[in-house]
């Protein structure tokens, strides 16, 4: 994707630009929406230049010239819609609405939300508005057709002996304290439960578990029998096979993004670490406990009935119903 230029699949007078700064979980979420608006979209990858960089989606003189001149020339034929994520794209949103096009920004962009159509934020932000949309967790794709496309691609995990557990491991955070020893312990309950009931351990990291974390867990775990093992840059990440295999799910509870993925299928998940952190991430956690969609982890793994949480669609719904799109 070219970064503040005309994207690279799609041309931009698609009816729908997708705009974000590349990161991964902003991507996520906002194509997340578009798809389950049933919208094909521009990609835009932006990276805004001084002072706009600083403090956007504050708005100052010369503001069009933010992420460049393709961008600039852009905004003489924009979208009928733009859904934005993450700060940065909150004033490239904000431009497009400017320029007559509906904006959907989503997460709080720290500024009034009166400067965009629409504000989709997490409920443990906090954010209210009469055009704010609230949601429990992130947006994400997964839905029963994205799982069966996900054991589709990933055939070689359901031949795997049940009960197959899938493990989503983060890290420390600003609102969250992972260790050592907290890892350590985990590994030992998980150890313990695989030796006593047989099955399946399907486990991944993110970028966030500390490298020698990741190493340390992935000696001890790859003795035990039937264990499959990715790291961010092995391949192809078979992380949606993970989520669309698993009988149950054991993720660490400082992982917004990751838990709203796992909350969203049929398996049960079990939260890791409850107890190691605070703020909104604690917040969304106990709103999950509360609901019984997830449960803290414990030895016996003992599984429930559920029922997917299926927050994208609620929200697409109701932005398509307040921007009047077609279905």
């Amino acid at each position: 994707m070219q970064q503040n230029g005309f994207p690279a699949k799609t041309s931009s007078t698609a009816a729908t630009w997708v705009l974000t700064d590349g990161r991964a979980g902003n991507q996520r979420q906002a194509n997340a929406l578009a798809l389950a608006l049933g919208r094909a979209a521009a990609d835009w990858t932006l990276s805004p230049r001084a002072p706009w960089r600083w403090l956007a989606p504050r708005r100052l003189p010369g503001a069009q010239q933010a992420f460049g001149p393709a961008f600039a020339q852009a905004l003489a034929a924009p979208p009928r819609l733009a859904i934005g994520c993450g700060r940065q794209a909150a004033l490239a949103t904000r431009l497009l609405r400017s320029a007559h096009c509906a904006a959907v920004q989503i997460l709080d962009p720290r500024l009034d939300p009166q400067f965009w159509d629409l504000v989709v934020a997490p409920e443990h932000d906090g954010l209210r508005g009469a055009n704010v949309v609230t949601l429990l967790g992130s947006l994400n794709p997964v839905d029963d057709l994205w799982l069966a496309g996900a054991r589709k691609t990933f055939p070689a995990f359901g031949a795997l002996p049940g009960p197959r557990t899938a493990l989503l491991l983060g890290g420390s955070s600003a609102h969250a304290d992972f260790d050592q020893d907290a890892f350590d312990d985990l590994a030992g309950q998980l150890q313990a439960v695989l030796e006593r009931e047989g099955g399946s351990l399907l486990a991944t990291t993110s970028r966030r578990t500390p490298a020698p974390v990741r190493a340390r867990l992935r000696e001890r775990l790859a003795r035990l029998p039937r264990v499959s093992w990715y790291e961010p840059g092995e391949g192809a990440n078979p992380y949606p096979g993970l989520l669309g295999w698993a009988d149950r799910i054991v993720c660490t509870a400082d992982s917004v993004n990751m838990l709203s993925e796992a909350a969203a299928t049929h398996a049960p998940v079990f939260a890791y670490g409850v107890d190691r952190i605070d703020g909104r991430p604690r917040r969304f956690v106990d709103s999950l406990l509360g609901l019984g969609r997830v449960r803290p982890f414990d030895a016996s793994l003992r599984s429930w009935p559920v029922t997917p949480l299926r927050e994208t669609a609620r929200v697409a719904a109701e932005v398509r119903r307040r921007l009047q799109l077609p279905d």
